[in-house]
């Protein structure tokens, strides 16, 4: 088992990856807790990933919808409301059972049912074990875009069981992969090749040490978003307007990645060999690059520009001669040209 933490003081907390991390639950949860609501998917509950999941106190389920349809304002009304009448007190915990979309609403839930609630998760995909489920974010969207409504508030405890991975659908497996992909450019990260456990907490490493340096993201941790600004916005334009793109988010991060080399190219940042070692590392990973059929350069300027880094402007994390950090004020002209040339419609 690897034990890492993520320090921030009297709010620092352990990450535990590997094998059968989940049986460790009742380990974190705090010592003024007589009751606790675990949240999860029937997915997570029919793979029996919650069966044997122990918290030492009484609890009840609450299940989420699947995917990120069940990413919303409505589900933190309907979560909320069955704490409450679950009986949860402030005192209590909630322990959050599933991938990235379970963590980042049970979390969201957790934040502002009485105002601040612990809180534990239990990560059973890749993308929750190497980024979602480590750093405190946690929110839903909007039809306008991704994340737009959230809070930090840390989790007690971060449970990482690669047993879980047994039952992950290959698509949920590119999912991770495009994140994993994403570390390959902001420190020690793994290869493709490397035992997945080995990966799982490399990739946490990264992230946890990122977090310790920046919790609430007011610099450095902004590269933690490297691919994103594109990727969030494939998947808001995917979600409002094309749903047959059918864009895992490690998928969309993986093409944003690219256009995030790109665009650091066509601006003088990089070099083309640059730009080729991102190609290599992404292929590596299987994961696609093209932009999906039918993209326009407008529609995805548009959702680029409701990112939450951006003030007012344009802004990305790109790589660069002082390594991954962000940009701001990159001019409309070069994010259309960069995307017409990964062949995005005017």
């Amino acid at each position: 088992m690897h034990a890492l933490s993520v320090d921030l003081a009297e709010r620092s907390y352990p990450v535990l990856v590997g094998p059968g991390a989940r049986h460790e639950v009742a380990r974190f949860v705090p010592s003024t807790a007589k009751a606790a609501v675990i949240v999860t998917q029937q997915s997570i509950k029919d793979a029996g990933w919650v069966d044997d999941i122990d918290p030492g106190v009484p609890f009840e389920v609450c299940l989420l919808p699947d995917g990120e349809r069940g990413k919303t304002l409505a589900t933190i009304e309907v979560l909320t409301r069955f704490f409450a009448g679950a009986g949860l007190s402030r005192a209590d915990v909630v322990v959050a059972v599933g991938g990235g979309i379970v963590t980042d609403v049970a979390g969201f839930a957790a934040a502002t049912y009485h105002r601040g609630t612990a809180y534990l998760n239990v990560a059973t995909s890749l993308l929750a074990q190497v980024d979602a489920a480590i750093g405190g974010k946690t929110g839903v969207n909007l039809p306008e875009g991704k994340n737009l409504v959230g809070a930090f508030w840390q989790p007690d405890a971060v449970l990482c069981d690669t047993e879980t991975l047994s039952t992950l659908p290959p698509r949920e497996w590119a999912c991770g992969r495009g994140e994993i992909a994403k570390y390959a450019f902001l420190g020690d990260a793994p290869t493709a090749d490397q035992p997945i456990e080995e990966q799982v907490a490399r990739c946490a490493g990264i992230k946890a040490a990122v977090v310790a340096e920046d919790e609430r993201e007011g610099g450095r941790r902004a590269i933690l978003n490297y691919g994103h600004t594109l990727g969030h916005a494939l998947e808001g334009a995917g979600q409002a307007d094309h749903p047959d793109w059918d864009l895992r988010h490690g998928e969309a991060v993986a093409i944003g990645v690219l256009f995030a080399a790109l665009l650091a190219q066509r601006l003088g940042r990089i070099s083309e060999e640059r730009v080729a070692e991102h190609r290599r590392i992404i292929a590596s990973f299987d994961l696609p690059t093209d932009l999906p059929a039918g993209a326009t350069a407008a529609e995805l300027v548009d959702f680029m520009g409701r990112d939450k880094k951006a003030q007012q402007d344009l802004t990305f994390v790109l790589d660069g001669p002082n390594g991954v950090e962000a940009v701001r004020g990159v001019a409309t002209a070069d994010v259309v040209a960069t995307l017409a040339a990964m062949g995005a419609r005017a």
